[in-house]
């Protein structure tokens, strides 16, 4: 092929290759650029999802990927050779192509000289070439879209660019979308919202605030944004300084809440959910240190917990479901503020306040909390703290009156109680006397404990065996108290209502006995008037003729009769008991002599065979009248059977109202003794009082205004003992008086002349004088003679009662029968002496155990 041919050819294909390469290219940038922008322009109406944009974005390269290559396939590999650029000139020029094809075929052929002539054939290549330099082979190319792509691609880059200078912050974020379109990088829209949940937790059933931000950085501020839940009405509202609030009604199923704000649109998932609740309260409470108590776990299910002041108590919630959060306080008390409140510790599901001290009042604790799926608790939750003082305990004494009387060596048996509402350390008693007359001796005085407890015992209890001997008290008037010790430091014992004993001498005890004696013996004597007043009735009954006694009114009065008879028995049961009691008392009191003792006994007999036998056939008797089986002749006899009966009742009832007074009569003579030694007693100690050595010495000489105000008060109390003796006198000369009328003894009617001849009472009247005056020589000279002739007429009387004693029995049982009673009488005595020792045992074990340190509860 000539040169020349040769370098057209090569022209032309270069020519080719560069127009064809330069559309592939632009048509690859174009196609990139425009799905740039295409995502660039979807972004701003929608969120784009990931597979369009990965669409649009295989659409853009598939230009430059797919559509290239095969563009350049076809012009540039299949437009190498010179006869493939002869076949496209053809395309153009038909004749000069296809010279061209010849040209090409003949440089291919091995010439020879047979076949043909090389001359020949570089005259026709040579015609060939001359051919094509008159033409331009340019106008054989094809025809070039390069200009027509290339204004597409400067318009799309142009819009590209015009783009980013526009709205940068777009451009950019829809580059990154268009690069990497699987990604979860947000489309950028101009109105910029902040922290838009993609899922949001409401409460349910209860209607809810959807609240949306702008964002600091957002280009637009639209007034106004709509949001619409599932298919129901779109809720639209206007902005709020930079706020969206969208109120919508309760809901109760899933849905999907849609929200436009300018070109931001988002999609907020909603889940109804019940709000978090409380499933349990409960309080750690951690008691003060002096209570030495562990600490407890407390269920406060009502919502009020009461702990004792100085007390730490931490209260623990249990939610429903996990905390994100939660908050106490402020401690309020009546709406002033006692403290602040602060963060509780959140562990899943539950959450704790820190130590909270209970002061001197309690306080209501405020509780909110915050579930994991953001949730609020109820509104108004609180905890109410109240603050519990530790009370003083509670301690009383039981078994035993308030007042007893006793004698020394006797024992009384009762139990102590305590109750506490936090710990009782120890219980005891405590016991203080007093004289109630004019003595040199001190009262007594004294404790001991009884039962050791601990700081979980809030109820104590001991038993406690009380017996003056046991002390070594003498007869006196003593206030027993019972005692409590708790835990609180500095706290005074707690006392119980105090019981009064009434320490007795024999003497004391002989009187009391005489004064009870004296009333169960007026008892008896109603009880015999009244018996007489139903037999008198029943006398009339019986008088009736045999008819009238069945008519409704008799049989009324019949019934009256029983139930009366009843009554009697009844009341004569209950004298019959107080009968027995004091003669066991009696029986203790070694100054009440046997005889009185056994007509005492004779009286107590008659009256509980009365109570046992006799009344209660009368009454039974008048029942059966009553029957309805009865004939009006039974009936009659019955009520007769019953009259009879009653005559032996009265007969006895009277036969036992004179035993009692014999005894009666005895006792009041004892009792005369015991009284004059009493005085002459009462009259010895005011004597010692007022000669004492330390007192006198103080004392002598002075005017009662210049005494000391202890000794003033020690004299007025001898003053006061003295006029009583001297009224005690008076009653026992007049007492005495009375018993002479009725008995006219020889013995008392000396012992009454000689106390009138004394006047006795006069002489007791000026020792009171001269004391007043503080004159103790005198007064003690005046007490002393006193007390020496009431001593000497007590010993006259005594030998008179010695005598009356000494004769027999009276009747009946002659010597025999009183030597049965004397025997029955001092084995009595002798049980009654060893059940004393038997108590004063337990009394010196419980004092024993008090010292040891151990507990009194047998």
């Amino acid at each position: 092929m000539p040169e020349s041919l040769r370098r057209q050819l090569e022209q032309f294909r270069r020519q080719l290759w560069r127009n064809k390469i330069a559309e592939a290219l632009l048509a690859g940038l174009f196609g990139l650029v425009a799905s740039f922008l295409v995502v660039f322009a979807l972004d701003r109406v929608w969120q784009t999802p990931g597979p369009v944009r990965l669409g649009i974005l295989l659409g853009g390269t598939s230009l430059a990927a797919i559509f290239a290559p095969l563009w350049l396939h076809r012009w540039v590999w299949k437009h190498r050779r010179e006869n493939q650029l002869a076949r496209l000139i053809a395309k153009k020029y038909p004749g000069l192509g296809d010279r061209l094809l010849g040209v090409v075929e003949l440089q291919g052929q091995h010439e020879n000289s047979d076949t043909l002539s090389p001359r020949l054939r570089a005259a026709a290549m040579e015609r060939v070439a001359e051919e094509a330099e008159r033409r331009k082979l340019d106008g054989a190319l094809p025809s070039s879209r390069s200009k027509t792509w290339g204004f597409a691609a400067m318009a799309v880059i142009a819009l590209a660019v015009g783009g980013f200078m526009l709205a940068p912050k777009a451009g950019w974020s829809s580059l990154k979308r268009w690069l990497m379109p699987l990604s979860s990088s947000p489309r950028y829209t101009f109105t910029a919202l902040e922290n838009v949940p993609a899922e949001l937790t409401i409460p349910q059933g209860e209607a809810f605030r959807l609240s949306l931000q702008l964002a600091g950085d957002s280009e637009w501020t639209p007034e106004s944004g709509t949001a619409r839940y599932g298919r129901q009405d779109p809720v639209t509202t206007t902005r709020q300084d930079r706020s969206y609030h969208f109120d919508f009604p309760a809901q109760q199923d899933p849905g999907l809440i849609k929200v436009e704000i300018g070109d931001a649109k988002h999609s907020i998932k909603v889940i109804p959910t019940l709000r978090p609740a409380i499933r349990k309260v409960f309080a750690n409470v951690t008691y003060p240190d002096y209570l030495q108590l562990p600490g407890k776990e407390v269920d406060l299910g009502s919502g009020v917990l009461t702990a004792v002041q100085g007390s730490k108590v931490s209260v623990t919630t249990d939610a429903t479901r996990d905390l994100k959060s939660a908050t106490y306080g402020p401690l309020t008390h009546e709406k002033a503020t006692v403290a602040e409140g602060g963060a509780m510790t959140v562990n899943g599901t539950s959450a704790q306040t820190p130590p909270l001290e209970i002061a001197t009042e309690g306080f209501t604790v405020p509780i909110g909390w915050t579930d994991v799926l953001g949730l609020d608790g109820q509104a108004g939750f609180e905890v109410r703290i109240d603050a519990q003082p530790d009370e003083a305990p509670a301690i009383y004494i039981q078994g035993i009156p308030r007042q007893h009387v006793m004698l020394p060596e006797e024992t009384v048996d009762f139990q102590v109680l305590s109750e506490d509402d936090f710990g009782i350390r120890r219980i005891g008693l405590e016991w203080r006397g007093e004289f109630t007359r004019a003595t040199d001796e001190t009262p007594a005085s004294g404790e001991m404990k009884l039962v050791d407890g601990s700081p979980t015992s809030d109820r104590l209890s001991g038993d406690a065996a009380f017996s003056p001997a046991t002390h070594n008290i003498v007869p006196q008037k003593l206030t027993l108290r019972a005692w409590s010790e708790d835990y609180l430091p500095g706290r005074a014992r707690t006392y119980s209502e105090p019981v009064t004993l009434f320490v007795l001498t024999l003497d004391e005890h002989a009187q009391m006995l005489k004064t009870q004696f004296d009333r169960n013996i007026g008892e008896l004597e109603d009880l015999a008037r009244r018996e007489r007043d139903l037999f008198e009735e029943n006398q009339r009954l019986e008088k009736l003729e045999d008819p009238k006694l069945q008519e409704d009114a008799n049989k009324k009065r019949l019934e009256a009769q029983q139930e009366g008879e009843r009554q009697q028995t009844e009341r004569m049961k209950d004298l019959a008991d107080k009968m027995d009691k004091l003669f066991k008392d009696s029986a203790r009191n070694k100054s009440i002599d046997k005889e009185t003792m056994k007509k005492m006994a004779d009286a107590m007999k008659s009256m509980k065979d009365l109570a046992q036998k006799e009344m209660p056939e009368v009454e039974k008797k008048l029942g059966d009248a009553q029957d309805q089986k009865n004939s009006e002749k039974k009936a009659k006899e019955d009520v007769e059977k019953a009259v009879e009966e009653q005559k032996d009742v009265l007969k006895k009832m009277q036969d036992a109202v004179d035993k009692a007074n014999d005894a009666n009569e005895r006792f009041e003579a004892s009792t005369f003794i015991n009284r004059l030694k009493k005085a002459a007693s009462e009259e010895t100690g005011v004597a010692t009082t007022v000669i004492e050595q330390s007192y006198y010495e103080r004392t002598a000489g002075q005017r009662v205004s210049e005494l000391d105000p202890a000794d003033s008060g020690k004299l007025m109390e001898v003053v006061r003992q003295q006029s009583n003796t001297t009224s005690d006198v008076r009653w026992i000369q007049e007492d005495l008086g009375h018993f002479q009328a009725r008995t006219n003894k020889e013995t008392y009617r000396k012992v009454l002349d000689a106390m009138m001849e004394a006047r006795i009472d006069m002489q007791l009247e000026d020792v009171r004088r001269v004391l007043e005056t503080n004159q103790g020589s005198l007064a003690w000279e005046g007490a002393s003679k006193a007390a020496a002739k009431l001593t000497e007429w007590a010993k006259l009387l005594e030998g008179e009662k010695d005598d009356d004693g000494g004769g027999g029995g009276g009747g009946g049982g002659g010597e025999d029968a009183d030597e049965d009673f004397e025997f029955i009488l001092r084995m009595m005595k002798m049980i009654q002496q060893e059940q004393d020792i038997r108590a004063r045992t337990r009394s010196l074990e419980t004092l024993r155990r008090s010292y040891e340190g151990q507990p009194a509860n047998p």
